[in-house]
């Protein structure tokens, strides 16, 4: 059975709390192609087992865009260009941010590239699943990095959730819509 997809879905969660696999779900329930935009650096062995543990999770039907050293908002520009039957998802917003702030960005440059972020999801004649880690509910950081990570990545969140159709936040594998309807996406049939 296809499911149609919004325009835009946003899907937060914290750590491990499952966010990936549900959108993968998402994704594959629409019966449209996926595309797998790909954000995350493997900056140490940790972090390349943690990729190597989300490629080896999606099957062959996913095509997977590394966007890591490359520019996401150019990468999802042409993707709107050539690819309107598909479905794509960006995992994760998170590691974008964190790419921009270790990259040495400054707070005005990111909050630019949030705003052209968000004019091309916008533009996308696909639907468009975007994970971010949700950032909201911990204890404040304790070293000026950390906060600023906070305080940057909550703006993208909600940036990206007051353009989004449908904003879904996972806890422990179970999705709850915080905004639009979340009709039988992600469960198991």
């Amino acid at each position: 059975m296809r499911t149609r997809l919004p325009r835009l879905t946003l899907v937060l969660g914290g750590g491990a709390s499952g966010k990936s696999r549900f959108a993968e779900r998402q994704a594959l329930m629409s019966g449209l192609s996926p595309l797998y935009v790909a954000t995350g650096s493997p900056l140490d062995e940790e972090m390349l087992l943690r990729i190597e543990r989300h490629r080896s999770r999606r099957g062959p039907e996913w095509t997977t865009i590394e966007t890591a050293e490359g520019d996401l908002q150019e990468t999802l520009a042409g993707l709107a260009e050539t690819h309107g039957n598909h479905v794509i998802l960006v995992d994760s917003l998170t590691m974008w941010t964190t790419d921009r702030l270790l990259g040495g960005a400054g707070d005005r440059e990111i909050r630019s590239e949030i705003a052209s972020l968000c004019d091309v999801l916008s533009a996308q004649r696909s639907p468009l699943i975007c994970v971010s880690d949700d950032v909201s509910g911990g204890i404040v950081p304790a070293d000026p990095l950390g906060r600023r990570f906070r305080d940057i990545h909550g703006e993208l969140n909600q940036a990206i959730a007051a353009n989004s159709d449908l904003v879904v936040h996972v806890t422990a594998g179970i999705p709850l819509a915080l905004k639009g309807e979340l009709k039988d996406f992600g469960k198991d049939k």
